[in-house]
């Protein structure tokens, strides 16, 4: 029995380089960076991040995150048909396609999945690239798949709240008023490789009764499946940190509430179509719920009376090594008070050799910084600010 599940954990990991959906993630992750840069430099001059920044996040955490998963689905021998997975892979690639990362969520790719798997099974759907998979033609509703569904939300929610804040992107937009302010757009992919059972092969469970939720005969398979989920919030109102952070906690939540319905699905399988439905709603109630508390606060990333607020931060720059942070107002440089990018340009000039910086930082407590200079220093300090003159290409100090 070991021997056989050692071959079939190696047998399905082997299997995840064949999968369409593991290449398409990186694809999809090199054209978020590079048109990520592209707009950076065209409102900055500079880029934030290199364009590769959104290729290293695709497994970065997704492989710790899956491997915790995997043992939670293998412990309950979560089981789900292989035209479920073919079907989530088909509004994956169609999704990442046209561009739409925010609905790469899997309250999307996996709920529609769910549902068009139970349409095939009411319209004895016959492909013949499918596998065939000995389903009761009964059982047209798998609480297995609400599991899976609940699980990939609480995966989301952790990527959203530990990597959504990281390095969001400056943007300079035009308020009503026709004044320039500063947003942040966090837009990101996760692979998530999540070890799944598939009805039929040479592995039976070791508890006779065991699992509880089943789908087609008592024989499975292993198959190391790639979910790639993607997120895209853009932030105006509040520091980026903050507003991704709790709409990745919410985001969480609802994975829990989620995974703990697929219980009443089991008594009562029509709870299914709810459990979906409600992922949907809530996911969008989420996204839309932050964007409508931003609307009923002032812009965070505008002009300010008493300083320069820093939109950006160029990385390895002078400002970055003088440890300045997104959202902090620039107050005095080198003791000379200061109110838009032209008056701190000056200031800089004033001491070529050494800089000293007063901001406020988000708390709104005073603090210094201070570095010496070097030559080219003082006009490529590294921030990204707004200016209310701006052209294109020239918002850089």
């Amino acid at each position: 029995m070991g021997q056989d599940v050692l071959f079939e954990i190696f047998k399905g990991a082997g299997k995840l380089f064949l999968n369409p959906i593991f290449y398409l993630s990186f694809f999809f992750a090199a054209y978020l960076g590079v048109s990520r840069v592209k707009r950076e430099r065209k409102q900055f001059t500079v880029r934030a991040e290199n364009a590769y920044f959104e290729l290293k996040q695709v497994l970065n955490t997704g492989l710790i995150i899956g491997l915790c998963l995997s043992v939670v689905s293998i412990l309950f021998v979560v089981v789900v048909p292989m035209e479920m997975i073919i079907y989530i892979g088909l509004f994956t690639c169609l999704l990442s396609l046209i561009g739409k990362t925010r609905f790469l969520s899997s309250v999307y790719t996996v709920g529609l999945g769910i549902l068009l798997s139970i349409l095939s099974l009411h319209l004895d759907w016959d492909f013949f690239l499918f596998s065939k998979s000995d389903l009761d033609a009964n059982l047209i509703i798998f609480p297995t798949a609400i599991i899976l569904l609940g699980l990939l939300i609480v995966a989301e929610g952790i990527f959203i709240k530990r990597k959504g804040a990281q390095k969001t992107s400056p943007r300079l937009i035009k308020s009503k008023r026709g004044q320039y302010i500063g947003v942040h757009l966090s837009e990101r992919i996760w692979l998530l490789p999540l070890f799944l059972f598939i009805p039929n092969g040479i592995l039976t469970s070791p508890i006779e009764g065991w699992p509880m939720f089943t789908v087609g005969n008592e024989t499975y398979s292993l198959l190391l499946v790639p979910f790639l989920l993607g997120f895209k919030q853009e932030v105006q109102g509040v520091h980026p940190i903050t507003a991704i952070q709790a709409v990745g906690k919410n985001t969480i939540f609802l994975g829990v509430l989620i995974t703990l319905s697929s219980i009443a699905a089991y008594f009562y399988p029509p709870v299914v179509y709810a459990s979906i439905f409600l992922a949907i709603i809530g996911r969008e109630w989420i996204t839309i719920g932050q964007k409508n508390r931003e609307k009923t606060k002032s812009f965070y990333f505008s002009r300010k009376n008493n300083g320069v607020m820093i939109l950006g931060i160029v990385p390895d720059s002078p400002a970055d090594k003088m440890g300045l942070k997104i959202g902090e107002l620039i107050t005095k440089v080198n003791s000379i008070p200061i109110h838009d990018d032209i008056e701190l340009y000056k200031a800089l000039q004033k001491n070529s050799a050494h800089c000293k910086i007063e901001v406020l930082d988000t708390r709104g407590e005073n603090r210094f910084v201070q570095r010496a200079l070097y030559e080219g220093d003082y006009h490529e300090l590294g921030l990204l600010l707004i200016q209310e003159h701006k052209q294109e290409g020239n918002a850089a100090v």
